[in-house]
């Protein structure tokens, strides 16, 4: 007898799927799988260790979950996991946990040869071992994404206010613009960085840049990014930096302007900027925050 079986795997996906969807914005993976582990009676061999270390149970979900990322069912960004409205459907349509997991295994096999799915479920293959290094090398590699995104995310946040302030104000020089002005410690009536285009400042736009450095949590809100807006001139773009993210109030409110011109950039978006540029940054740029690419042998 299998240790564990096809109907097993797809009641934990389920149950996975159950704990995601009280996420819509997504959550971290490792809060998602200890969630999972916590809201299930765990078999003798899915609480055993590897040899190598590691409980068997964390490796079992995470195998599971390729197949829900490549049947689209599922979003891993940075660590974070989110469902797609594919997902949240097969979770709602899908109530058995062996068809729930053989239809996330046939949107693997979809993708996999790039043909359309059938209207019957087919039975699960036995994995070759070829296909089985290529998923403990897909979820080696998932975990140092995780691993490193936190890393990253608790440097920028244990940064002072005026260090992050800096290391925004250097990202903006290695993107071509010319930093005429960073405010110094204390009081900045609520703009950190002036920007423009040209070395001189005669061509409009002004750049008026926000920047909020936050340690935990603490999402930007409306009445934040207001506060902000009514700094802007007619001639004005605003940016809005932050080491956390924007409430979907905040972001609809910057969508909806339309005589203020503004830019939103959360944690992610920062750092998707700060690799795009870092090629560009000046040595004290790089300071902050140096990088170090890392090749791993991709198995797809």
């Amino acid at each position: 007898m299998a240790e564990i079986t096809r109907k097993r795997t797809g009641d934990l996906l389920r149950q996975l799927f159950t704990i995601l969807l009280k996420f819509p914005e997504g959550v971290q993976a490792k809060n998602a799988v200890e969630a999972l582990q916590n809201s299930v009676k765990l078999t003798e061999y899915e609480s055993g260790n590897y040899e190598k270390g590691g409980l068997r149970f964390n490796k079992i979900v995470r195998f599971a979950t390729i197949d829900c990322v490549k049947a689209g069912w599922m979003l891993k960004e940075k660590g974070i996991w989110s469902l797609t409205d594919e997902g949240r459907k097969a979770h709602s349509e899908l109530p058995d946990g062996e068809i729930f997991y053989k239809a996330a295994v046939k949107g693997y096999q979809a993708w996999k040869d790039g043909q359309e799915k059938d209207a019957e479920l087919p039975d699960l293959p036995d994995q070759t071992p070829q296909e089985t290094e290529i998923a403990e090398k897909t979820i080696q590699l998932e975990q140092a994404q995780e691993d490193s995104w936190e890393e990253i995310q608790q440097h920028l946040r244990k940064m002072n206010p005026f260090q992050f302030q800096d290391t925004v104000a250097e990202l903006l020089k290695a993107m071509s613009y010319h930093v005429s002005w960073v405010s110094p410690p204390g009081k900045d009536g609520g703009v950190d960085i002036i920007a423009y285009n040209d070395p001189l400042g005669a061509r409009p736009p002004r750049i008026k840049v926000q920047v909020k450095r936050y340690r935990e949590g603490g999402n930007i809100r409306a009445e934040d990014l207001r506060s902000f807006l009514a700094l802007l001139g007619d001639e004005d773009v605003g940016i809005f930096v932050t080491t956390s993210d924007f409430t979907k109030d905040a972001e609809e409110l910057a969508r909806s302007q339309e005589r203020r011109k503004i830019t939103l950039i959360n944690i992610k978006r920062f750092f998707d900027l700060w690799v795009e540029h870092y090629p560009k940054l000046r040595e004290e740029g790089r300071a902050f925050m140096r990088l170090k690419p890392v090749y791993f042998l991709a198995g797809e």
